[in-house]
């Protein structure tokens, strides 16, 4: 083949979109990760499993979604049905966020540096742990976060500050090295 012609080819895969075929491999090929991930989020087997089957059914009549973003749009789905399941929100009982003592963010672990324990992420409030690990495990944005959760980026912000303090106060983060 010609290089002309194996650019073409390049180009017409990378713009392909998804089909449900696609999907049904992707959450074939991904089901540990992407069940760990409605598991995390939504901390109960049973809506877990919902959540997942839910959000495959709805990736295979997705329409008009890039190939190269499968894996990327059934991770969203999936979150997306674990907040209609579980509807996380901050608390917003008269206790001020901004008591919160801030200096810990700056001594605060790069998680993806390390290890924690599933159980202490589950053991996190709702709303804490949906942002810990919409944010911290999946690498979504804090305006992104705020969207999806239906708050704003200060809130993100600070429950991901106290799941963080949570689980290394717990003893349940261990880091790698190097860094």
């Amino acid at each position: 083949m010609t290089r002309l012609q194996n650019n073409q080819i390049w180009k017409d895969d990378a713009n392909r979109y998804a089909t449900g075929d696609d999907f049904c491999g992707v959450f074939s090929e991904e089901l540990d990760s992407l069940y760990q991930l409605s598991f995390l989020a939504i901390g109960d087997h049973d809506k877990a499993e919902r959540c997942l089957l839910a959000g495959l059914e709805d990736c295979c009549r997705a329409n008009h979604i890039f190939w190269e973003w499968a894996l990327s749009w059934a991770k969203c789905t999936i979150i997306r049905y674990a907040i209609r399941e579980l509807r996380p929100c901050p608390h917003r009982d008269g206790s001020s966020w901004a008591e919160l003592d801030l200096r810990y963010s700056g001594k605060l672990p790069d998680f993806r540096c390390g290890y924690f324990k599933a159980e202490a992420v589950l053991a996190l409030e709702d709303f804490e742990r949906f942002v810990f690990v919409i944010s911290v495990l999946e690498g979504y944005s804090d305006h992104d976060c705020a969207v999806l959760l239906g708050c704003s980026p200060f809130e993100v912000r600070e429950a991901r500050t106290q799941a963080s303090l949570h689980i290394v106060g717990h003893g349940a983060f261990v880091s790698c090295q190097p860094c």
